[in-house]
């Protein structure tokens, strides 16, 4: 056992049935169809968590448990499940912590764009991850997003090249990839015995062993140990000075006996592994396949020796409440102050709210009172479950460290930190990104009203970015999510859960407005008719700022032209035309505003009359700011057989699209592009058609780009503007 365990030992209670340095909280992140509900399925089968291996595109896996999972054949939300697992004593193989019992909490995630927010939410709790990617396709854009959200939360990673089974996959160039396209150290510690249909079994790097599995046990849970020969060992050796080297240029122990050509032994090398992985420094790398049930086990020892425990990572840091500049570290201790992370809302048919939790100090039983430092409320804690995917265990005491569920807590919202006392501090929420599609939605009947308000209410509790608002102008009800998908199954959440029949009209673009240029403003509101009248009186300049920067307001007034009691409304009146720009009246991006001079009456000023004003303004500067029109652009990868390659080139240009790359192999093309979001409606029908159905597509959202003026004015024409 680690060092850094022993010495943390102090740090578990001895009531909990794992203590901290036998637990790993781990999420299965990637591209869709990359296999992870697959890999899940298997690593619960071998812990033996389940006695009966479901399979996707049956709809019988265990974490895909909703109805429109089963029925699509992927991941809608993120489940968590727990098993446990002990490495074997293999004669001949060392392991850091052989026949130790471990526990795995594992979220498995989605990996379609449109439930993005699934593996922002999961990672952001989680300790570590497996990262999967196809053993044919590599890196994929979906797996790109993925990484860049497990390194904004610094979560160390292994990855697992899987599909080794499948025609034409490549295992070292899969690693290249992850080196050129990611910039990641990785290098293998568990290498493919053959590919295709002669995947065998799996040469283990770090012991220099051969692992076969049966061809006999159809279930992969026959496996033997074998010593290497031949080529085989060849590419062994190789790949242990390969992955040697590696880790030393990251860490300074093994550095020491490398550089003086020390003997170093399977164990000292896999503890540096794990320091390096643990700091970020390094990425294992292991090959399989889940679905042919080879390389599931080995994968599952992996995780034990290089993913971290709760005490192996720095402690989580929140801010003061009240000094949010102060940073408070939270440390993981189970005898300290309570503190938690919502990350997670869901509603449950049999329960009713479940609010998802991270543990990050002390503990917390049946009954307690928890205290929320964001509505200064507190709410007992009914149960608390420990979710087994759709299935509830109840528990008494939920320690550092662990995930559960809670029941009674009415108040919570993802990113809500939960003390016990008067807590004062803020753990960091998981951030979303803005939804890039709307569209209208109303009930079929006036009986439904209520029962669709309901519905939208507590869908959109549960995922912060599907959004619902009140159209000013029709009286609509908008929904607006990540993409036509999530749409497609929010609509079907409310007919199945919520028994609401409902009319959608057709999906709308997200447009955003901004400015090119500063300008000056000037708004006064004077209105006088008999007694006390309305008096406000605005001047402000307004600046473009980066894109992606935000919008930001502050006040450059001096003398006390606008008095300091009415200052809040003029922002308040910056803000609200910031939600509706000059052009089309979409919400306006990347604006800095100075409140600069204005004017009051002693009488006749006052908070609404100063908002009215800053409104005014506001609309005369952005009318002088060149403002334009921005639409969500998306990072586009068509995968074809080379035979229909200009023919989907072709239509990705009708489409306004700007072609990136074009890469080959296997017959196959690879094209990458960048296309406006309102030219890929409908676009799986027409990549299909153009293909005869040979070809597939992903899309995530990129960056926001200025629309042509000539489509600007027929979006201003339905927009009525």
């Amino acid at each position: 056992m680690s060092a850094t365990a022993t010495a943390s030992k102090a740090l578990s209670s001895p009531k909990r049935a794992f203590p901290l340095e036998r637990t790993r909280n781990i999420g299965i992140a990637a591209h869709i169809d990359a296999g992870k509900t697959t890999l899940t399925e298997r690593i619960l089968f071998y812990t033996g968590m389940i006695h009966r291996l479901g399979e996707v595109h049956d709809g019988a896996a265990t974490t895909d448990h909703m109805e429109q999972e089963r029925e699509r054949g992927i991941t809608i939300t993120s489940a968590a499940v727990t098993c446990s697992w002990k490495q074997l004593a293999n004669e001949g193989v060392d392991t850091l912590f052989t026949g130790v019992d471990q526990r795995i909490n594992i979220i498995d995630t989605p990996g379609h764009v449109d439930f993005t927010a699934e593996v922002e939410r999961s990672l952001r709790v989680l300790d570590g991850a497996v990262v999967v990617f196809c053993g044919v396709a590599g890196v994929q854009p979906q797996s790109e997003t993925v990484w860049r959200q497990a390194s904004k939360y610094n979560v160390p990673r292994i990855v697992f090249v899987n599909k080794m089974d499948r025609v034409g996959a490549d295992f070292a160039r899969v690693v290249e990839d992850v080196r050129t396209k990611l910039n990641a150290p990785a290098a293998p510690v568990l290498i493919p015995i053959g590919a295709e249909d002669d995947l065998k079994g799996q040469i283990d790097v770090v012991n220099q062993k051969a692992i076969f599995y049966s061809d006999s046990d159809v279930l992969g849970s026959t496996y033997e140990i074998r010593e290497l020969d031949g080529e085989l060992k060849d590419q062994a050796e190789l790949a242990l000075a390969e992955l040697t080297e590696k880790v030393a240029d990251v860490d300074e122990q093994l550095a020491e006996k490398f550089l003086m050509e020390e003997v170093i032994s399977a164990n000292e090398l896999k503890a540096a592994i794990r320091r390096a992985t643990i700091a970020n420094q390094f990425i294992p790398v292991a090959g399989g396949s889940a679905f042919k049930n080879k390389g599931v086990q080995a994968l599952l020892d992996a995780v034990v020796d290089y993913l971290p425990s709760p005490i192996d990572i720095p402690a989580a840091t929140g801010h003061d409440v009240d000094d949010l500049d102060k940073i408070v570290p939270v440390e993981t201790d189970d005898n300290g102050e309570f503190v938690a992370l919502a990350f997670k809302l869901w509603s449950d048919k049999f329960v009713g709210k479940l609010v998802f939790f991270r543990v990050y100090s002390g503990s917390i039983s049946k009954g307690d009172v928890v205290f929320n430092p964001r509505t200064r409320k507190r709410e007992r804690v009914g149960r608390l479950i420990q979710i087994q995917a759709n299935e509830h265990k109840d528990v008494e005491t939920c320690y550092s460290g662990d995930i559960a569920a809670m029941v009674g807590v009415k108040n919570a919202v993802t990113g809500d930190t939960l003390t016990l006392d008067k807590g004062n501090v803020l753990l960091e929420p998981p951030t979303f990104p803005e939804p890039v599609i709307s569209m209208a939605i109303e009930p079929n009947t006036q009986a439904d009203q209520e029962k669709l308000a309901k519905g939208l209410q507590r869908l959109s509790e549960e995922d912060p970015t599907f959004l619902v608002k009140t159209d000013e102008e029709t009286g609509q009800t908008i929904i607006s999510g990540m993409g036509e998908l999530h749409l497609e199954i929010i609509s079907d959440r409310l007919k199945r859960e919520y028994k609401v029949d409902a009319r959608s009209g057709k999906p709308q673009i997200a447009y955003r407005e901004s400015i090119g240029a500063a300008a000056n403003g000037e708004g006064k509101l004077v209105k006088q008719s008999g007694g006390r009248g309305q008096y406000g009186h605005v001047i402000l300049n307004v600046a473009p700022r980066e894109r992606g920067a935000g919008s930001t307001t502050a006040d450059k007034t001096v003398g006390g032209s606008i008095p300091k009691e009415f200052m809040n409304a003029v922002f308040a009146g910056v803000d609200d035309a910031l939600r509706n720009g000059v052009i089309a009246g979409y919400p306006v991006v990347d604006c800095h505003v100075d409140i600069t001079d204005g004017s009051y009456h002693d009488v006749d000023s006052n908070e609404n009359a100063f908002k009215m004003a800053a409104i005014f303004a506001m609309r005369d500067a952005m009318k002088n700011a060149q403002p334009s029109l921005l639409e969500p652009m998306m990072d586009v990868e068509v995968t074809t057989p080379e035979e229909y390659q200009g023919d989907i080139m072709g239509d990705l240009n009708r489409r306004r699209g700007k072609i990136g790359s074009m890469d080959g192999h296997h017959n196959v093309c690879v094209i990458k592009a960048q296309v406006p979001l309102a030219e890929m409606f409908g676009y799986s029908t027409i990549v299909r058609t153009l293909s005869s159905g040979r070809a597939s597509y992903s899309m995530t959202p990129s960056h926001f780009e200025e629309v042509p003026q000539a489509i600007v004015d027929g979006i201003v024409e339905q927009r009525g503007y």
